[in-house]
């Protein structure tokens, strides 16, 4: 069964394809296409925490696009690249804020009991299926491994 994620991606590359929009279009194919890539390989289906860490993974390289074309003076191709990413944002969840982050941090470290770096893993596990789309995860890693830190 699809995830809702993947059916409104398909609605909306309909709507696409209806409008005649082409760069909104090219964005959701390439999106598509991810997600199939990783279901034949894998042989699932993935659920929308699978669908969200493939956007994550999509702008992160749009990102690193953007900073290398800037750096070779081409700003239509970094232009582009930005236009994708705000394709690719709409589909993530809503943004977490910091004091959910903070809350969300406590939390993970009172469940786990971690009471040293050594333990960060489990930690950072017990975060990443809460944040993962919705908050920078290496911001969260480092303010995680600092409270570790401070408690050992």
């Amino acid at each position: 069964m699809p995830s809702d994620l993947f059916i409104q991606i398909q609605e909306d590359m309909k709507s696409a394809m209806r409008a005649k929009s082409t760069e909104l279009l090219g964005t959701i194919r390439l999106l598509l296409a991810a997600i199939k890539q990783r279901e034949v390989d894998q042989r699932i289906v993935l659920d929308d925490g699978q669908i969200i860490a493939i956007l994550d993974k999509m702008i992160k390289q749009r990102l690193d696009s953007i900073e290398q074309y800037q750096k070779g003076n081409r700003q239509d191709l970094a232009d582009k690249e930005t236009a994708e990413i705000v394709i690719l944002k709409k589909y993530l969840p809503q943004t977490l804020t910091e004091n959910e982050v903070s809350d969300l941090i406590k939390e993970a470290i009172t469940i786990t009991g971690a009471t040293s770096i050594k333990e960060m893993a489990k930690v950072m596990a017990h975060i990443k299926t809460q944040a993962q789309g919705r908050a920078d995860i290496g911001k969260i890693s480092a303010t995680v491994k600092s409270i570790l830190e401070k408690q050992a």
